[in-house]
């Protein structure tokens, strides 16, 4: 299978790359500079050179390829990249649709379209979408690939992602903790998050392009953390202080993203499991940071 990947350098985008190659497939993938194309060369990925803009050659590629996969991500959109991003994904699901119906084309979206604390029954697959989340960018491109009667559109809302040292949460976190001595969480920090490993996460996808299905599908692991044990984690791994800061101070420098980080996830993967034979292993983000990956500085911060 010959496989068209937009964000194949980044966090997530490097291990699909790894894994698909691996099992024996051919990556093409989007590259916006010489050190890019250098990576996937590496990688045993042919470059395609260009940017989320140029959608004419989002289009063409992705007619060529067997599959697509969105794996880009920007979590700190600003409304001109979010139109671009839109475009992107508008351009993609185009180019897969005049080839031959029913290609598949994975999106990556996020838990965080649910909106916070949001229950069981509000996460579900099939359960409609709030108008306003932390990620309305996501929704609306969910919409782009979910919407097309061309293609096998398929929505991966995955939990945080951690492993190989990555992920921006925990990667600026630690950093914050190493920079000013101090680890924090807020008020009581107990409410819990269910992460996924990119290992794991890769896995999903090579699963869904074998065997395509169309839909969304949540993707988390089994093993939850807490925001105190988060925090805890890096103030053992920093030598930093571990301090609860009330969630009014939290509001006033982090604005709604503290709503974010004191909401608990409820999502459930037993949708992806059942449709594609999905079995995450039971890694632990806590001990990850405590012992693992995060000791070293991460190759990749997103």
């Amino acid at each position: 299978m010959k496989v068209f990947i937009v964000g194949a350098t980044g966090y997530l985008g490097s291990v699909i790359v790894q894994r698909l190659v691996g099992a024996g497939h051919s990556v093409t993938a989007l590259s916006r500079s010489d050190a890019s194309d250098a990576t996937l060369l590496a990688a045993i990925a042919t470059p395609v050179r260009g940017s989320l803009a140029d959608t004419e050659t989002l289009t063409t590629a992705a007619s060529r390829a067997d599959a697509v996969v969105y794996a880009a991500s920007d979590y700190a959109a600003t409304e001109q990249s979010m139109q671009v991003e839109l475009a992107a994904v508008a351009a993609l699901v185009d180019g897969a649709g005049r080839a031959a119906r029913g290609k598949p084309v994975i999106y990556t979206s996020t838990g965080l379209v649910y909106g916070p604390d949001a229950s069981p029954a509000d996460t579900d697959e099939s359960a409609a979408l709030p108008e306003i989340s932390a990620q309305p960018v996501k929704v609306a491109a969910e919409r782009i690939v979910l919407g097309s009667a061309e293609i096998t559109g398929i929505s991966v809302r995955a939990g945080l992602i951690f492993g190989r040292g990555g992920t921006v949460l925990l990667t600026g976190l630690i950093a914050a903790a190493r920079a000013h001595g101090v680890a924090t969480y807020i008020d009581e920090g107990a409410n819990t998050w269910l992460p996924v490993h990119v290992d794991d996460l890769a896995d999903l996808y090579l699963r869904a392009l074998e065997h395509p299905v169309g839909g969304a599908f949540n993707a988390v692991g089994d093993v939850p953390f807490s925001f105190r044990e988060l925090a805890e984690a890096i103030g053992e791994l920093t030598g930093a202080a571990v301090v609860s800061i009330p969630l009014s101070v939290a509001e006033q420098s982090m604005g709604p993203a503290a709503t974010t980080l004191t909401s608990t996830s409820s999502l459930s993967a037993a949708k992806a499991k059942a449709t594609f034979g999905w079995a995450p292993a039971d890694r632990s983000l806590i001990d990850d940071v405590r012992h693992g990956s995060y000791a070293a500085p991460a190759a990749h911060a997103d």
